[in-house]
């Protein structure tokens, strides 16, 4: 990659620890509140870019691209259609989180349920991270960074060691940001490298579009939409990896499950100075999840024209054009971003760990009496102990079979749409006891490990329902269980929901005007591209 750019590589990355630790080093992190929620102090903007940034990582760039590669813009259904699952949030779920002032999703079902649900629902997150989030974005991430940086070149190792050695150099330096810096640090340093990465990512398409156009981006837009018309069609066919119907069953609940109630992303919302910021922050965020797609999939259709559909591997597309059309002083800059992205997902998950752990469940296990310094120190030894782990399992992902990722994507459904129903239902329901959340969740866990790991081989997968149908399926079932549940054993007293008086809850007053616009400018880009 050559010293120049290994130095700007170093730089950014440098100045956005400095710039962190200086906007934060004012911020209490000895209390669970000014550690986990960041003294309920982040704004808007903060709010925003730490979600996006959250979200976007190397697997989602170098994935959502290839998909785009092989079939075109029908994969942008991953991004635009979080903005009205984020419209959602803003307008209905963030209003009940902020009044009863939890501090994690768990938090909100032991106030509705009991401290069991609020248990079995923490350790369910806490295995999706460990198991399949934590180890994979350290995965991709020193994947990408060995490539860039020619790691074996450079260490003169092999390609393994190499492997190993970016992935614990990735999980120090975000464990130290999510362990020792709290959720303050962690929002901070995304929205810094948010910007850095919306502008480094708006560059490689730019560039992209300049080389298929002579120099002219209008040119390359044109060259791309005459030549490529079947990559401009939004309507996926049934064999498509997201098809049509699936924006209308499970694709809307996976979005509200990912922005309403992942504890991993929804926590930079609970830590709004007021319900302002809070809505203003996720909408924001909807309007730059819009134009998510110029980003992480547009690369992906130049990709196809600029290799004319000759790459191997559709998940090179990216890397491969970076190298080719990115010019060379800029590299080091996009290396630094693309590191800010990886550690932004590594160390926003292990953060929302640490406070699942302290909060939820070394408070009520292991010493009730606790002061808030003792539960915050739990949490971050839990926290290293889960860095190390997943550290130590990251590398080994090179050895599993082909097509590992996709398999553990597909797993996440096995705890996200389980807590989703119960979640929905606490809201919007009073009558509905306990012992309905606990079946809810064991039913939705076991019923789609049965269909999708046992049903779905037996029958083949040529032949069996998407995932997305799936989940949709179940969610709706599981929602029926509850409610019959309800009717025959009411919960008594009825849930009655209190006011914490945590922070100000005068709403936005243009929230539901700027939410209707996000939706009415996601519903046309289908009549645009169709």
């Amino acid at each position: 990659m050559g010293v120049f750019n290994i130095v700007m590589f170093i730089g950014f990355t440098a100045l956005v620890a400095v710039l962190s630790y200086y906007w934060t080093k004012g911020t209490d992190e000895h209390h669970s509140e000014g550690y986990f929620l960041g003294g309920r102090s982040l704004t808007a903007p903060v709010i925003a870019g730490s979600l996006l940034l959250t979200n976007l990582s190397t697997e989602q760039i170098v994935g959502l691209t290839g998909q785009a590669y092989t079939e075109g813009i029908l994969v942008m259904a991953w991004e635009t259609l979080a903005a009205i699952a984020m419209v959602v949030t803003a307008l209905v779920l963030l209003p009940k989180y902020l009044r009863s002032g939890i501090s994690t999703i768990p938090g909100f079902l032991e106030e509705r349920y009991d401290a069991q649900t609020k248990t079995i629902t923490s350790l369910l997150f806490l295995s999706g991270y460990v198991i399949v989030l934590l180890p994979i974005v350290l995965y991709s991430g020193a994947l990408a960074m060995s490539t860039m940086f020619d790691v074996p070149g450079l260490f003169g190792v092999s390609e393994t060691a190499a492997l190993w050695i970016t992935v614990w150099a990735i999980g120090i330096i975000g464990s130290i940001y999510a362990i020792f810096g709290g959720l303050k640090a962690v929002a901070v340093s995304d929205t810094i490298n948010a910007v850095g990465l919306f502008l480094g990512g708006l560059l490689v398409p730019v560039f992209g579009l300049m080389a298929i156009g002579g120099g002219s981006i209008f040119e390359g837009l044109n060259v791309l939409w005459t030549e490529n018309p079947e990559k401009f069609n939004a309507i996926g066919g049934s064999d498509a990896s997201v098809p049509f119907a699936t924006i209308f069953t499970g694709m809307m609940l996976v979005q509200l499950f990912y922005w309403g109630t992942n504890q991993a992303i929804i926590q930079r919302a609970l830590g709004a100075k007021n319900l302002v910021e809070g809505q203003k922050g996720l909408l924001y965020a909807g309007v730059m999840k819009i134009l998510g797609p110029i980003i992480v999939v547009l690369p992906g259709i130049i990709a196809y024209h600029y290799f004319e559909g000759g790459l191997d591997v559709a998940d090179q597309a990216y890397p491969s054009l970076v190298s080719e059309v990115l010019p060379f002083p800029l590299r080091g800059f996009f290396a630094a971003v693309l590191f800010g992205a990886i550690l932004s997902s590594f160390n926003s998950a292990l953060n929302s760990s640490v406070t699942l752990f302290g909060v939820d469940i070394y408070r009520q296990y292991f010493k009730p009496e606790a002061s808030d310094e003792q539960v915050v120190n739990a949490g971050k030894n839990f926290g290293w102990v889960l860095a190390i782990a997943s550290m130590t399992i990251a590398p080994f992902i090179a050895n599993a079979p082909q097509g590992l990722f996709g398999y553990l994507q597909e797993v996440n459904g096995c705890y996200s749409i389980p807590i989703l129903t119960i979640i929905l239902v606490g809201i919007f329901t009073r009558n509905v006891p306990p012992v309905a959340a606990k079946i809810g969740l064991a039913s939705g866990v076991g019923l789609y490990i049965i269909s999708q790991f046992v049903l779905k081989p037996m029958v083949g997968a040529e032949n069996y329902p998407h995932f997305l149908h799936v989940m949709a399926i179940l969610f709706v079932l599981n929602v029926c269980i509850m409610l019959w549940i309800g009717k025959t054993r009411p919960m008594v007293p009825e849930y009655q929901p209190r006011d914490s008086h945590a922070v100000d809850m005068t709403p936005w007053a243009y929230a539901k005007p700027f939410g209707a616009a996000i939706v009415i400018v996601v519903i046309s880009t289908y009549f645009i591209f169709t």
